[in-house]
């Protein structure tokens, strides 16, 4: 439903919708940032039998825990991967999905002593929750399974008991790549006895991460099958488009989807809220400057709490959480001196003690409020929330409901609340809330045929087990292989094999598992360390580095707050000291694309479209420094490397013609094309299950290799991710909403609610959004309606 009175009263409130009127009461009546409200039904639960090949014991230990009787799909995923087939149940969240691999894992194990399950989370957090929960489920008679973690937390001795004993091992793929399948040998036992591997929230592996993470599986089956193994894997979505084939693509391998969902689920209320624009305040060249979603967050939430609400409130960065979680206890200070200490952040980079201390408050009620990043948006089993803040759209429709998901897990009412950031596809959708409400769940997409990201993996496989030729084919990669033998990373022998065939071995002294980040990470890592106690503060990769810690970068960690006093990309270190200053930092690059190979090309009138591979350079040049309030106060110059990226491109060229029919005459060309990048980044993922941060664009009054006007839009990882093939296959469904979005925001000549971006290289200038309205409009009409129109690739 829409409303033009959100404070008005209906006939039967659910709890949600009374949150949110008390929210809005506290901003005042008629308070116009409200732009949607859709009241979501609740649902009764479907349950069944357990089946009679459960062990009693294992039925026992379930209903010790709260499963008294069993809901649909639960038995459905468990029957299917107790038969031995590949299974992912996508169901809602808290639908219980765990009790669908529980029963299967835990009957096997105890019915065969040597059995063993491997079992793969996202996250740290979402790992530790699972973990507590099977240690609980084999405290009693299933004592002999040992369910035990195996990831970066882990101690040494304890690592070495779970390689010698654990049965259900609780890893991530990064463990997974770097200490079992590297040191397989040592691993024999879990291997060579492998029953199930299960795989958490599986639609987190999209991308680049999830093309690692793909071929992670890949060589994990391998190996198996070289122990003698052929395991079963159940994998769990609370979101995922098209599961089956998703999961398919992931593990390698066939595997049905089990998608009616037989659980409970509260009522909620789902609000669409847009801050107001700031009276008598500019930013960068003088646009309107908009509340920061991050201030209304913690005012949202400083409100719920002060009501008792329990709230978790998602932000997209881990400076984010910090600012957030601050801003909300210096409000409730106001209130009572008792709340503020009842609210904190979360997110990774936490010491391993301090992330489970707050992950128990959380779930304890001693926490009323927390702001995160999306490291609590999966899986864990956080009871009993009664709202949920998503401050800026999350990136894709998926992360949208699963974060909405965490509220009203135990069937109360709930309240879910989007808060739209100073960007063009946070203000489109709060204006079009079909696009969000109305649309399903996206398709994850991975790439393992990415050479950036095949050919370290093939290295690794090959160090693990020598390739034979039937492998190397499998994997469509001959002539890549024959490229890294000619750069002397692997070789082929003839005749190494007992059979006399082929097999392709990795150089002597190689380490290729040390140089692949699974997480998709551009380049090695840099450590940041505070060079007045020598401590380390975390690391970020060196590809993000110049842009995130260069010379007077702010760095937020844990609450404190630093400034960069050193990048040094060559030692791979940023020395940092601390320092509260009253401005926050963004850096400024300029970007040039050199085309190297069109893949796919067509043209239409005055307008030529194409995919390509692209060389992007990039060099960051510059920060600005703003104040909280967004008034921008200086710019201070860097001179830093240069950093090459190969890389696809999704581009469109256009014609002088066209643009002077257009009305857009050579002095306005400039603005107009780079509006039109700026706007078109802001709603990529509209149409690509990526962030914008995930993607970067430049345009170009006269482009070098097109002849013409040429907007690029490129993915941000070397090979590519897959995002710009979907920008190309929809293309004009993606300008058409571009379009849109321009001409429906309120403000006369461009702000970062439309045109510009927060990472433009060249300070938003020029920018000229009539201008890009009406070249969106001309190319718009050369395209045929079939060309993108909305259809999935």
């Amino acid at each position: 439903m829409n409303t033009t009175d959100p404070v008005g009263r209906i006939e039967a409130l659910t709890y949600g919708r009374s949150l949110l009127n008390r929210v809005l009461l506290g901003f005042g009546n008629g308070d116009p940032r409200l732009t949607h409200i859709t009241e979501l039904p609740a649902r009764a639960a479907q349950h069944t039998d357990w089946p009679t090949w459960s062990s009693p014991k294992v039925v026992e230990a379930l209903q010790a825990t709260g499963v008294d009787t069993p809901w649909t799909h639960q038995i459905h995923t468990a029957e299917l991967a107790f038969s031995g087939k590949n299974v992912v149940v996508s169901t809602g969240t808290a639908s219980g999905k765990s009790v669908g691999y529980q029963l299967p894992v835990l009957t096997t194990l105890h019915a065969d002593p040597r059995a063993t399950a491997l079992y793969l989370s996202p996250t740290k957090a979402l790992g530790a929750d699972q973990l507590r929960a099977a240690t609980e489920l084999t405290a009693g008679e299933l004592r002999d399974i040992h369910p035990a973690p195996y990831d970066g937390d882990t101690p040494a001795e304890i690592r070495q008991w779970v390689r010698a004993n654990g049965r259900w091992v609780f890893t991530n793929p990064d463990m997974l790549h770097l200490g079992i399948l590297r040191s397989h040998q040592r691993w024999a036992r879990l291997l060579r006895n492998l029953k199930y591997v299960v795989i958490d929230e599986c639609h987190t592996y999209r991308g680049v991460f999830g093309s690692h993470v793909a071929l992670v599986l890949r060589r994990l089956r391998r190996l198996a099958a070289r122990y003698g193994a052929d395991p079963t894997f159940i994998l769990c979505s609370a979101t995922a488009g098209d599961p089956a084939a998703s999961a398919a693509r992931l593990i390698g391998a066939p595997c049905t989807a089990v998608t009616e969902d037989g659980s409970p689920q509260g009522p909620r209320t789902v609000g669409l809220w847009e801050p107001p624009l700031i009276e008598g305040l500019t930013g960068e060249n003088g646009a309107a400057v908009r509340r920061s979603a991050g201030a209304e967050a913690a005012r949202v939430m400083a409100e719920l709490v002060s009501e008792g609400a329990s709230t978790l409130t998602f932000v997209r960065s881990r400076r984010a959480a910090e600012l957030v979680a601050m801003d909300t206890r210096q409000l409730l200070a106001e209130v009572d001196p008792q709340l503020p200490g009842r609210v904190a952040a979360y997110r990774a980079g936490y010491l391993a003690e301090d992330r489970r201390a707050l992950e128990t408050a959380l779930s304890e009620g001693s926490l009323l409020g927390v702001a995160t990043t999306n490291a609590l948006e999966l899986g864990v089993d956080i009871a009993g929330l009664d709202a949920v803040v998503v401050t800026g759209y999350p990136g894709t429709v998926a992360s949208f409901w699963q974060q909405a998901g965490r509220a009203g897990r135990r069937t109360q009412g709930s309240l879910v609340l989007l808060i739209a950031r100073d960007d063009p596809l946070d203000t489109y959708l709060v204006h079009h809330p079909e696009a969000l409400l109305g649309k399903p769940i996206e398709a994850t997409i991975t790439d393992p045929h990415n050479p950036y990201v095949l050919g370290p993996h093939l290295l690794c496989a090959a160090l693990e087990q020598p390739l034979t030729d039937a492998e190397v084919r499998e994997f469509e990669a001959w002539e890549l292989l024959s490229d890294l033998a000619q750069q002397g990373a692997i070789r082929r022998r003839s005749g190494a094999a007992r059979d006399g065939s082929a097999r392709w071995f990795v150089t002597a002294d190689a380490h290729p598992h040390d140089g692949v980040d699974v997480r998709g990470g551009i380049g090695a890592k840099v450590a940041i360390v505070d060079c007045e106690s020598g401590r380390l503060l975390g690391t970020t990769d060196a590809g993000r580095a110049p842009a995130t810690l260069h010379q007077g970068a702010v760095h937020l960690h844990q609450g404190d707050s630093y400034v960069v006093d050193e990048l040094d990309l060559e030692e791979g270190v940023a020395l940092v000291h601390a320092e509260t200053p009253s401005w926050t930092t963004s850096a400024r690059a300029v970007t040039t694309v050199e085309v190297e190979k069109i893949d796919e090309q067509r043209i239409h009138g005055a307008v030529t479209i194409a995919l390509a591979r692209v060389l992007v350079t990039r060099q960051v040049v510059g920060y600005l420094r703003r104040l909280p309030s967004g008034e921008v106060l200086d710019m201070v110059p860097l001179e830093l490397p240069p950093q090459p990226l190969p890389t696809r491109a999704v581009l469109y060229s256009v014609t002088p013609e066209l643009l002077d029919r257009a009305g857009i005459d050579e002095r306005r060309v400039p603005g107009a094309l780079h509006a039109a990048e700026h706007a078109a980044i802001g709603m990529m993922p509209l149409v690509a299950t990526c962030d914008r941060w995930d993607i970067g664009g430049v345009s170009t009054a006269l482009h070098p290799d097109t002849g013409l006007p040429t907007v690029f839009v490129y993915d941000g990882h070397p090979g590519g991710a897959g995002f710009a093939e979907r920008g190309f296959a929809r293309l004009r469904h993606w300008l058409a909403a571009t379009l849109e979005a321009i001409q429906s925001c309120g403000c006369s000549t461009g702000c970062p609610s439309c045109v510009q971006s927060p990472k433009c290289g060249n300070g938003n200038n020029p920018l000229d959004k009539a201008g890009a309205a009406r070249l969106l409009g001309a190319v718009l009409a050369e395209l045929p309606n079939d060309v993108g129109g909305g259809s999935e690739p």
